[in-house]
Protein backbone atom coordinates (compact mmCIF):
# COMPACT_ATOMS: atom_id res chain seq x y z
CA UNK A 1 0.00 0.00 0.00
CA UNK A 2 1.25 3.49 -0.56
CA UNK A 3 0.58 6.75 1.23
CA UNK A 4 1.01 10.20 0.13
CA UNK A 5 0.84 12.73 2.59
CA UNK A 6 1.23 16.72 1.54
CA UNK A 7 1.47 19.98 3.64
CA UNK A 8 2.56 23.76 3.45
CA UNK A 9 -0.82 25.06 1.79
CA UNK A 10 -2.21 28.08 2.84
CA UNK A 11 -3.53 31.18 2.54
CA UNK A 12 -0.56 34.11 1.08
CA UNK A 13 -0.77 37.16 -0.45
CA UNK A 14 -0.47 37.77 -4.28
CA UNK A 15 3.86 37.84 -4.50
CA UNK A 16 4.96 35.41 -2.11
CA UNK A 17 5.68 32.06 -1.77
CA UNK A 18 5.04 28.69 -0.16
CA UNK A 19 6.80 25.54 -0.47
CA UNK A 20 4.58 21.77 -0.56
CA UNK A 21 5.83 18.81 0.65
CA UNK A 22 5.16 15.13 -0.20
CA UNK A 23 6.09 12.53 1.57
CA UNK A 24 5.24 9.14 0.29
CA UNK A 25 5.49 5.59 2.12
CA UNK A 26 4.60 2.21 2.00
CA UNK A 27 5.80 -0.11 -0.67
CA UNK A 28 7.54 1.87 -2.63
CA UNK A 29 10.19 0.82 -5.32
CA UNK A 30 11.80 2.16 -8.19
CA UNK A 31 12.08 3.31 -10.78
CA UNK A 32 9.06 6.14 -10.01
CA UNK A 33 7.99 9.16 -10.70
CA UNK A 34 6.64 11.87 -8.36
CA UNK A 35 5.08 15.22 -9.60
CA UNK A 36 2.90 17.79 -8.64
CA UNK A 37 -0.67 18.73 -10.47
CA UNK A 38 -3.86 21.00 -9.17
CA UNK A 39 -7.45 21.60 -9.41
CA UNK A 40 -8.73 24.80 -9.24
CA UNK A 41 -12.92 25.15 -8.59
CA UNK A 42 -15.00 24.35 -11.76
CA UNK A 43 -11.80 23.52 -13.49
CA UNK A 44 -10.12 20.00 -14.20
CA UNK A 45 -6.91 18.70 -12.49
CA UNK A 46 -3.99 19.61 -14.56
CA UNK A 47 0.28 19.30 -14.19
CA UNK A 48 2.32 21.81 -12.32
CA UNK A 49 5.15 20.28 -12.26
CA UNK A 50 6.51 16.83 -12.43
CA UNK A 51 9.80 14.47 -12.86
CA UNK A 52 10.18 12.35 -15.52
CA UNK A 53 11.29 8.73 -15.71
CA UNK A 54 14.86 10.62 -17.16
CA UNK A 55 15.23 12.33 -14.40
CA UNK A 56 14.21 15.39 -15.82
CA UNK A 57 11.35 18.25 -14.50
CA UNK A 58 8.01 19.43 -16.58
CA UNK A 59 6.39 22.29 -16.17
CA UNK A 60 3.18 23.81 -16.72
CA UNK A 61 3.19 27.12 -18.75
CA UNK A 62 2.25 29.09 -16.28
CA UNK A 63 4.39 28.24 -13.96
CA UNK A 64 7.90 28.16 -15.54
CA UNK A 65 10.57 30.37 -13.89
CA UNK A 66 7.85 30.90 -10.58
CA UNK A 67 7.85 27.32 -9.55
CA UNK A 68 10.64 24.85 -8.72
CA UNK A 69 9.94 20.79 -8.01
CA UNK A 70 13.09 18.93 -6.03
CA UNK A 71 13.12 15.76 -4.57
CA UNK A 72 14.72 13.85 -1.80
CA UNK A 73 15.22 9.92 -3.02
CA UNK A 74 16.08 8.73 0.42
CA UNK A 75 13.46 10.58 2.26
CA UNK A 76 11.05 9.70 -0.94
CA UNK A 77 9.77 12.80 -0.73
CA UNK A 78 9.24 15.60 -3.30
CA UNK A 79 8.37 19.40 -3.00
CA UNK A 80 7.44 22.28 -4.88
CA UNK A 81 8.13 25.69 -4.18
CA UNK A 82 5.97 28.24 -5.45
CA UNK A 83 7.35 31.75 -5.31
CA UNK A 84 5.65 35.04 -7.24
CA UNK A 85 2.73 33.34 -6.33
CA UNK A 86 -0.89 34.86 -8.37
CA UNK A 87 -4.48 34.52 -7.63
CA UNK A 88 -4.56 32.30 -10.30
CA UNK A 89 -2.65 30.00 -8.69
CA UNK A 90 -5.30 28.96 -6.03
CA UNK A 91 -6.54 25.40 -6.01
CA UNK A 92 -6.00 22.36 -4.36
CA UNK A 93 -2.73 21.07 -4.91
CA UNK A 94 -2.08 17.23 -5.40
CA UNK A 95 0.93 15.24 -5.07
CA UNK A 96 1.47 12.14 -7.86
CA UNK A 97 3.19 8.83 -7.83
CA UNK A 98 3.74 6.86 -10.52
CA UNK A 99 4.86 3.50 -10.06
CA UNK A 100 4.28 0.33 -12.05
CA UNK A 101 2.11 1.71 -14.36
CA UNK A 102 -0.62 2.48 -11.05
CA UNK A 103 -1.17 6.15 -10.50
CA UNK A 104 -1.37 7.44 -6.43
CA UNK A 105 -3.19 10.19 -5.43
CA UNK A 106 -2.43 12.52 -1.83
CA UNK A 107 -5.72 14.19 -0.60
CA UNK A 108 -4.62 17.49 -1.47
CA UNK A 109 -3.39 20.58 0.10
CA UNK A 110 -5.09 23.57 -0.76
CA UNK A 111 -3.97 26.80 -1.71
CA UNK A 112 -5.07 30.21 -1.44
CA UNK A 113 -3.40 33.15 -2.99
CA UNK A 114 -4.81 36.58 -2.11
CA UNK A 115 -4.70 39.81 -4.40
Amino acid sequence: QVQLVESGGGLVQAGGSLRLSCAASGNIFRPNVMGWYRQAPGKQRELVAAFTSGGSTNYADSVKGRFTISRDNAKNTVYLQMNSLKPEDTAVYYCNLVMFGSNYWGQGTHVTVSS
